[in-house]
C-alpha cells in the first residue's frame, strides 16, 4: 500500500479507533492518530498485507492506532 493509501485508511482507522476506545478528541488529533497509526501497522503488518490484501492493511492500521490510542491515554497527563 503506498504512502497516500495509509494516510487515507489511517485517517479512518483513528476515527474508528477513538470510537472504540472511547476517547474525546478533536479531529486533527484523530487524524494523526489514526495516520501514524497506519504508517506504523503498515510496517509491521507488510507482509500480512501481501498474504491477505487490504482487508490486512486496514487492520494493521487500526491495531497501531489503538496502540497510539492507548499510549495517548497512558502518558498525555505526565
Amino acid at each position: 500500500m503506498n504512502i497516500i493509501g495509509l494516510i487515507i485508511v489511517g485517517a479512518a482507522a483513528g476515527f474508528l479507533a477513538t470510537r472504540l476506545m472511547r476517547v474525546e478528541a478533536g479531529i486533527w488529533t484523530t487524524m494523526a492518530i489514526g495516520i501514524a497509526g497506519a504508517l506504523i501497522g503498515g510496517v509491521v503488518l507488510r507482509a500480512l498485507v501481501t498474504v491477505m490484501g487490504l482487508a490486512a492493511g486496514f487492520v494493521g492500521a487500526l491495531l497501531g492506532a489503538l496502540l497510539l490510542v492507548w499510549f495517548w491515554q497512558r502518558y498525555k497527563g505526565r
